[in-house]
């Protein structure tokens, strides 16, 4: 229509598009990049038995809470007869055991009850000295009550530290990064931080101040 007018173009179609902003640079507190103490490679001198030990009692502790009590030996047996059939009895018996060992202890049952979930996945971006980070990984026992938020994670290390000192900077971390994220998803609760060391067993809970000097 020669009658309609004509609008001049935007001057932003001769401009080229500014440059995209640099992703946050990536953090998975789960997987660090250097060796976790105590932690051999599967292709190490004994056939990566201590890190085929630690996976085995993860997925033992991830499955059999949601089996009766009465049935979880059997149920342990089941699993590991599958999953591990070239180990021999007693490495499976004492496999076996100190998972059931962490699920029968009294002082963990609110661990493994009805307000628990098991690996549960976490990313989200946190604001580093640095700038920002991107936290992924995966927790292996997420507890969510009404006041408070309970991290816990599985530690299979042998012995197991006594105290929180003796504690790797890298797990400290590690947990750190969870609770940064998790602060942003309940923003009402507390939120603490734990490592379940299955050797013994017992629960270790981290200060504030461990978390506050290894946060992102």
């Amino acid at each position: 229509d020669p009658a309609r007018e004509v609008l001049p173009l935007p001057d932003w179609v001769r401009r080229a598009p500014p440059p995209e902003s640099a992703p946050p640079r990536p953090l998975a507190p789960s997987r660090p990049a250097r060796a976790e103490p105590a932690a051999l490679s599967p292709l190490g001198a004994d056939e990566g038995r201590r890190f085929r030990r630690g996976r085995l009692i993860h997925r033992l502790l991830q499955s059999l809470p949601e089996v009766p009590a009465a049935r979880r030996a059997a149920a342990a047996e089941r699993f590991l007869e599958g999953a591990a059939p070239g180990l021999a009895a007693e490495a499976r018996a004492e496999i076996r055991d100190a998972a059931l060992g962490v699920l029968a202890h009294p002082d963990f049952a609110a661990l493994f009850g009805p307000d628990s979930r098991a690996e549960v996945p976490v990313v989200g971006v946190v604001e580093a000295d640095t700038g920002p980070e991107v936290v992924s990984g995966q927790i292996d026992r997420l507890v969510v009550a009404d006041a408070h938020v309970l991290i816990v994670d599985y530690k299979t290390n042998r012995p197991a530290p006594a105290r929180e000192s003796e504690v790797s900077p890298l797990y400290l971390r590690q947990m750190a990064g969870y609770r940064a994220v998790l602060q942003g998803v309940y923003p009402g609760k507390r939120i603490d931080c734990a490592l379940l060391w299955t050797d013994g067993p017992h629960l270790m809970h981290i200060s504030d101040a461990s978390l506050a000097c290894h946060a992102p």
